[in-house]
Order: C-alpha cells, then structure tokens, then sequence
C-alpha cells in the first residue's frame, strides 16, 4: 500500500494536480484560502499601480497651467454689478489678472477705477498681485467679448458676465476641469441643438434652453457667459472665424455665445463638458428673457452651419459634479 500510494503521488505531480486533493478536507480549505488570498492580493497591487500610472497621466497637464486663469467680464453700464462680481472672484484661488471688456461711450471714471482697484488689493488671497486692466473698445459689439489679446500670460480664459456669480470652490472644479481637456469648453451654462442630423439637414436645426437639456438628457454647448476655454480661440474668433459670423452677431447683437460653440468644436470635434455648480443671478434677465428670443437662436444655428457647411457641435450626456457637495456616487 505505501509503494502504491507513493506511485500515485509520483502521477499526481506529473499531472500537475496540486497533491492537496489527498490532505484532509481542513487542510484543503487553508491551502484553497491562502490561493485566494495570494491572487485577491496581487489584484489590489496591480490596480494600485494602474490607478497610479492613471493619474499621474490624467494630472500632468496641471504643471504646464500653473499660473492659473485670466478673467475675461463683459459688462455695460452695470458699474455696481462690476463691483460686485470683481470683488467676489478675485478672492478666488486660482486669479491671475482680470479684463475687462468695454465697450461703452464714455471711458471708465476715475472713480470706477479706483473702485475696483480697491476691491482688488483688498480681497487677493495671500497678497497675490492680481492685474486689473480695461480692454477698451470703440464699436459696440458682442464680438468685443471674444477679441484678441496678445499679452495674456495664462493660457485658461474664464469667460463670465457681470450679472452672475458662482461659488469659488465651483470655480475651481471647473478650472481643474478644463486643465484635463484644455483644448474644449468648460462651463456652467448648457444649452443644445436639436435637428434631424440623419438627412444632414442645416436649415432645421432648433435651439434648445435649459429645459431641453434637463428633458434630453444631453447638450452640445456651454455658454460662453460661464465658461473656461484657452486663450488661443480668441485670435482664432478675431482672425480666423468668417467674418460673416461677426457681422451677423454685430447686426442681431446676438449668438456671439454660439458662434464661439461653433468655432470650439469645428476645431476639435469634440463636445464641451458641463460642470454643475451653483449660479447666483445679481442682474436682470438680460436679452434671454425677451419674446423671440428663442427663435433668434435657432436661426444663428442654421445660418452659422451654412456658414461651416456642417453641423459642427457635438452632443453629449457628460457631467462634471463636486463629489464633496453630492450624497450619491
């Protein structure tokens, strides 16, 4: 019996079947527990290191936008609301310089001026030198908000109306955001296309507001009154986009917004990415709360895809949310 039992063991192990199979039932479920253990353990390794490569990988853009964000407001004739929305995001984190895009007859007061300069110095975080600069315009146009400017020292625009404000900590998610795609918009402001895109028709397309995203599911814009993007499409609005489109948007004072959506994603083919945050509304309804107003949209996009011979913007049902603020992963 010991030379018959030493034979099969001998087989066993020729086989490749683990000689456990003949140990007591106990020691077979150790064995089995410590196999176990071994793999679920090299798994976690494998998944560390993985998860490690992932967001080295996913962070580097962060070295190369280091000096932070310029902000780039369009008023008129709102000087409370200027001071308001100047005071509240210089004393957010990631502010580097402010522009301010003018396009009203008079120059800016001395008062005003000194106003602002006040809030400024008076609320940079940790004494930062933050520059305040006018960009004074002689025609009045929405095109005035998206004009080049050559001495910019960040490559992140935050573009922002002077009439809304968003917590500094929304700021900067979206900021981080942006640093992860930086040739995309990033914004607050969704808004979406609708048309029969199958027949490729460019003379149906229909603007749609916050209830048809909410509806849809989806969006193909962020408006460029909340929204990061780099300072690159400046110079490409300015010089490169059809001047077709700047005279239409100078005629309807209307749709910069939409054009600057349009320029975005005919160069990359890719969708902007909404960040949700909270919107403080300091102003009136502005020009979105006027009858029409809805139909006018819709014919900037039919015109502006004439324009591109295409349908340039992209849909999509990505959305960026501040895990600190939300209940559910």
């Amino acid at each position: 019996m010991r030379a018959g039992s030493i034979i099969n063991r001998r087989k066993f192990r020729q086989l490749g079947i683990s000689i456990a199979v003949l140990r007591p039932p106990c020691s077979r479920r150790i064995e089995i527990l410590l196999i176990c253990f071994c793999i679920s353990f090299s798994i976690f390794l494998f998944t560390i290191c993985s998860t490690y490569n992932t967001r080295q990988q996913h962070y580097r853009p962060l070295r190369k936008y280091h000096k932070g964000y310029t902000l780039l407001m369009n008023t008129w004739k709102r000087n409370d609301l200027l001071k308001q929305s100047i005071s509240h995001y210089t004393s957010c984190a990631g502010l580097d310089s402010i522009h301010i895009v003018w396009s009203e007859p008079e120059r800016p007061s001395d008062f005003l001026l000194n106003s602002l300069q006040h809030a400024v110095q008076s609320k940079a975080r940790g004494g930062r030198n933050i520059e305040l600069q006018f960009d004074i315009n002689k025609e009045n146009s929405l095109n005035n908000r998206f004009k080049e400017i050559k001495e910019l020292k960040t490559d992140a625009i935050f573009s922002i109306d002077d009439d809304v404000i968003f917590p500094c900590t929304s700021v900067e998610l979206a900021f981080n955001v942006w640093q992860s795609a930086p040739e995309t918009m990033v914004g607050f402001v969704p808004r979406l296309h609708l048309g029969d895109e199958k027949k490729q028709s460019l003379s149906r397309y229909t603007y749609g507001g916050w209830l048809s995203v909410w509806w849809m599911g989806t969006y193909s814009m962020v408006l460029s009154k909340a929204s990061f993007f780099h300072k690159k499409y400046l110079g490409l609005y300015t010089n490169q986009m059809p001047a077709s489109i700047r005279d239409y948007v100078t005629k309807i004072r209307n749709c910069e917004d939409i054009a600057m959506s349009f320029l975005v994603a005919n160069e990359t083919g890719a969708p902007p990415i909404w960040v949700k945050g909270k919107i403080f509304e300091i102003g009136s309804t502005g020009i979105s709360g006027i009858y029409g107003h809805t139909k006018r949209r819709s014919e900037c996009l039919n015109k502006f895809a004439v324009e591109y011979g295409r349908m340039p913007l992209v849909s999509t049902s990505t959305k960026a949310v501040d895990g600190r603020d939300s209940w559910i992963w």
